[in-house]
C-alpha cells in the first residue's frame, strides 16, 4: 500500500513539471545578448493589409496582434515572437543581420513534449538562413522526432524574423532614399 502511495505522488508531483514552462532565457537577456549589453530602443512595427497577407502566409493563421517589436541598430535587427506549438505559446529570439538568421533561441517553452528545439543541435540550423521570395527559409531545418508542431512553429517564427527584419530595412531604405 504505501508504495502504491508513493507512487502515486511521484506521478503527480512529475506529471505537472512537464506542463510547467521553462524559460531558458528571459527576452531582456536576449537582446542585451544581441546588442553585448547595450541593446537601442525597442520600435514598433505596425502591421499593415500588405504585411498581415503575408504573416499570414508564413503562418497559416492571422498573426497575433497589430503590432511587432523589435530593435534595430546598423544592418542587425532582433526579434521576440511566439507561436504556438501544439496548444500553448513557445517564444523564441532571432537575431538578423544583412538579411539571414545570425542566432536563434527558445527562450520559454510551455508544451509538455517538443522541448528538444532548445539544444544548439536543432536551433543553429537557422544560422545562416534566409528568406526566398515565397516566403519559405532558403536552407532545410530537419526536425525531431516527437516534436514535428514544435519544429513548425520555430520555422515559422523564423520566417516571420527575416521577413520582418526584410520590412524594417526596406522601409528604412526607401526613407534614406527620399
Amino acid at each position: 500500500m504505501n508504495r502504491k502511495f508513493s507512487a502515486l505522488v511521484f506521478c503527480l508531483l512529475f506529471s505537472g513539471l512537464s506542463w510547467a514552462a521553462s524559460q531558458y532565457q528571459s527576452p531582456t537577456e536576449f537582446v542585451e545578448y544581441a546588442f553585448d549589453g547595450s541593446p537601442p530602443a525597442p520600435q514598433l512595427l505596425f502591421v499593415g493589409d500588405e504585411v498581415e497577407k503575408a504573416l499570414r502566409k508564413i503562418l497559416s493563421h492571422a498573426p497575433n496582434g497589430k503590432r511587432f517589436r523589435y530593435w534595430h541598430q546598423g544592418s542587425k535587427t532582433v526579434w521576440v515572437l511566439e507561436e504556438i506549438g501544439k496548444v500553448k505559446p513557445i517564444t523564441a529570439g532571432f537575431v538578423v543581420e544583412q538579411g539571414k538568421i545570425t542566432r536563434a533561441k527558445v527562450l520559454v517553452f510551455r508544451e509538455s513534449r517538443g522541448w528538444e528545439i532548445r539544444y544548439p543541435y536543432f536551433t543553429d540550423q537557422f544560422t545562416g538562413a534566409s528568406l526566398k521570395a515565397n516566403l519559405k527559409l532558403d536552407q532545410r531545418v530537419d526536425g525531431i522526432s516527437g516534436a514535428t508542431l514544435s519544429t513548425r512553429a520555430m520555422k515559422k517564427m523564423g520566417r516571420m524574423a527575416l521577413y520582418l527584419h526584410h520590412r524594417v530595412t526596406q522601409e528604412q531604405q526607401s526613407a534614406i532614399a527620399k
